[in-house]
């Protein structure tokens, strides 16, 4: 069952996953995954699964986290729209991954980046971030590629 409603528990949530988001594994796999992960292709998107890339680790380590961010919103942990609202920089990954996510879930976890997918595509909140971080990075590698 969703939540229809965000509560204190909810803003709880929300300032642990900010506390969490500061660790400095966590600040730095974020800050390199912002940085430098741009795929243009499919092979792009799936180097970074090899554990010799230099990205690996900290794709893990981000992936990682705002999957489990978003799933709590996906199983009604949390309101989907209120951890959007606080949480929106996964989607920035997600839509920089979503052109390749059937290579990335083929070549490794057919589950990959699921609730990323469930927040931008259920939530209100989360279609509106996600259209424009879509924009974002469509503006950007178009850019990019002149």
């Amino acid at each position: 069952m969703l939540k229809e409603s965000p509560d204190h528990l909810d803003a709880d949530l929300i300032i642990k996953l900010y506390d969490l988001r500061r660790e400095a594994t966590m600040r730095e796999s974020r800050r390199l995954i912002l940085k430098e992960y741009w795929p243009r292709t499919a092979e792009d998107a799936l180097a970074v699964l090899r554990s010799e890339h230099p990205l690996n680790t900290a794709w893990r380590q981000t992936v990682g986290y705002w999957e489990m961010v978003y799933g709590m919103g996906r199983h009604g942990i949390i309101n989907g729209d209120f951890l959007v609202e606080n949480n929106g920089e996964g989607l920035v990954l997600f839509s920089r991954a979503e052109p390749h996510l059937q290579a990335l879930r083929a070549a490794g976890n057919p589950r990959t980046m699921a609730n990323a997918e469930w927040v931008a595509t259920n939530t209100e909140v989360g279609r509106q971030t996600a259209t424009r971080f879509r924009a974002m990075v469509a503006a950007k590698l178009k850019a990019e590629a002149k």
